[in-house]
């Protein structure tokens, strides 16, 4: 069995970490290991938890500041700067993505996302993939890389199906049964995948694929 993911809460709210933390609680495979405010001393709270991955909730209102003369949520998780330990941002909508993304944010949910879509994604982060919620994917550019819109003209209707069943990890005679195809056209659609993708493997064509926002864990 797979050690569990270690989970620091970051919220400016009290209430907001402590409703977040008791909805983890049920989830398998994920451990709070503490909570912190977004303040002055969260970089240094980090390098004490040490997690593996961190979920900070935004609040309702991301560019207000929690204190009169302080910084915004946004501000200090800008000032961050690249961030070690993956994070997983919690959105009120999508006006803030942009924002997120250029402070190398990779990992965007909506606030309401269910407890066990957010282990998944805190896991997902913590193994180096990017995560976004559907909605938020065409707010997304990946600098130095093809763009999120070309490869969807790119990938046709059906190899887009069989490549959400490799990120599922099915075998060929299922990904047939599944979408009513032949083995043999299975083939043909993971052969243009890995082309198309420029990947070596099945594995390396999920990753390409999530980092460029293709499919959604």
């Amino acid at each position: 069995m797979p050690p569990e993911l270690r989970v620091v809460i970051i919220a400016d709210d009290p209430l907001a970490r402590m409703g977040l933390a008791a909805h983890l609680a049920g989830e398998p495979g994920c451990q709070v290991i503490g909570q912190a405010p977004a303040d002055g001393e969260l970089a240094l709270a980090l390098a004490v938890y040490r997690p593996d991955a961190a979920l900070w909730d935004l609040g309702w209102d991301p560019q207000r500041p929690a204190l009169p003369g302080g910084k915004s949520a946004l501000e200090q998780l800008t000032d961050l700067e690249r961030p070690q330990i993956p994070i997983v941002a919690l959105l009120p909508d999508a006006t803030h993505a942009p924002a997120l993304w250029a402070a190398a944010v990779r990992s965007l949910l909506f606030r309401d996302a269910a407890p066990a879509v957010i282990v998944a994604a805190l896991a997902a982060a913590a193994a180096g993939l990017v995560v976004l919620d559907p909605a938020l994917a065409p707010a997304r550019v990946v600098p130095g890389e093809r763009s999120h819109v070309a490869l969807l003209e790119e990938l046709t209707p059906r190899e887009l199906d069989v490549l959400r069943c490799l990120a599922e990890g099915l075998p060929n005679k299922e990904i047939a049964r599944q979408l009513a195809i032949s083995e043999h056209t299975v083939k043909f659609h993971v052969n243009a995948i890995l082309s198309k993708l420029g990947a070596q493997g099945r594995t390396e064509a999920v990753v390409r694929a999530t980092r460029l926002g293709l499919i959604n864990l």
